[in-house]
């Protein structure tokens, strides 16, 4: 048995993992923001555009996806700017499998396995954090906090030694620990990761939106959880399906220096023009086919911005050397 953030790193990262193993298409597997429509990246599109202004207009503007996939978001966001833009965009694909060869756009854009220094522009990351390998720390019987193991192959637990160090540091910030049989799962893995994304910006900001979760509503038993052909599972960390867990937002924005905006998805959507009403029925007799289309984005940005469902991801949106702070961007955005 081993801990679960060198299980999960295997099963998700390894020779024959989950997003490496070839033939392998992650996508089919879960639904996210980015797969819907054209609406998140019109979205984020409007974002790109505002920090492209608050930044002067740089020639290049980089454009980074952290965990680009197949390089969807970056195609459709290519193509949800203006064509000025468009032609001053360095689009950037961060991913540790290479570049599909029949990807969207690919032959515009620039695969990495990693960040690339000195960014002006626009990183995301988007559902990329909570696959971040983490461990997962229990309250035993006695009260000591002590690290889960778990066997690769069944994905039965154990528990293990006391939880020490750094890790037990963050628990102690972030996550305090004390009733038995409560979890948590230890998110210095992710602080040190989203750092590592700020600080590879000179200026610009670095967007995160994904599952998360604030001090406040910590939940009592972690969130660790595997899907598979879209649908829930337990996580065993075999290769054989996704293992994610939500984020803690909060000490993830503490890791990357401060000064950062936090929302919900339907907030950040909403307020960049994402809306989801249905368009009158008047249109349907003036403009069928206007109507069917308008009806299909109202649909689409429903779902987008439910609470219960995607609509209830948390933005967070860190600022790097820009000239106004973070509130006053989003007030804009609000506006």
């Amino acid at each position: 048995m081993r801990r679960w953030r060198e299980a999960m790193a295997a099963a998700l990262y390894g020779p024959d993992g989950f997003y490496t193993r070839a033939g392998n298409r992650p996508a089919a597997h879960f639904r996210t923001s980015a797969q819907i429509g054209a609406g998140f990246a019109a979205a984020l599109g409007r974002l790109l555009e505002r920090v492209d202004a608050a930044l002067g207009h740089p020639d290049p503007l980089d454009l980074v996806d952290v965990g680009a996939g197949g390089g969807e978001l970056l195609d459709s966001l290519t193509g949800a700017v203006p064509p000025p833009l468009a032609r001053r965009l360095r689009p950037v694909a961060v991913e540790v499998a290479p570049a599909p060869p029949d990807g969207p756009g690919t032959r515009q854009v620039t695969w990495r396995r990693s960040v690339p220094p000195g960014v002006t522009g626009l990183v995301l990351a988007t559902e990329w954090l909570d696959n971040v390998p983490v461990d997962v720390a229990e309250v035993d019987p006695d009260g000591l906090v002590r690290y889960v193991l778990v066997d690769p192959a069944t994905g039965r637990e154990a528990l293990g030694g006391e939880v020490t160090g750094d890790d037990a540091g963050w628990l102690a910030r972030w996550w305090p620990l004390t009733v038995p049989g409560t979890r948590a799962e230890i998110g210095t893995s992710r602080d040190r990761a989203w750092a590592q994304v700020v600080g590879a910006v000179r200026r610009g900001a670095a967007v995160a939106v994904d599952y998360g979760h604030l001090a406040a509503d910590r939940p009592p038993f972690g969130t660790l959880t595997g899907f598979r052909h879209g649908r829930e599972v337990p996580p065993v960390p075999d290769g054989t399906r996704d293992l994610t867990a939500h984020v803690a937002m909060d000490a993830v924005a503490a890791a990357g220096g401060g000064g950062a905006v936090h929302l919900t998805q339907a907030e950040a959507l909403r307020a960049l023009g994402v809306r989801g009403r249905r368009p009158p029925l008047a249109l349907a007799h003036r403009d069928p086919a206007g109507y069917l289309r308008r009806l299909a984005a109202a649909s689409l940005a429903a779902e987008l911005t439910d609470p219960a469902g995607l609509g209830g991801h948390r933005w967070l949106i860190q600022p790097v050397a820009l000239p106004c702070p973070a509130t006053r961007l989003v007030a804009r955005w609000r506006a």
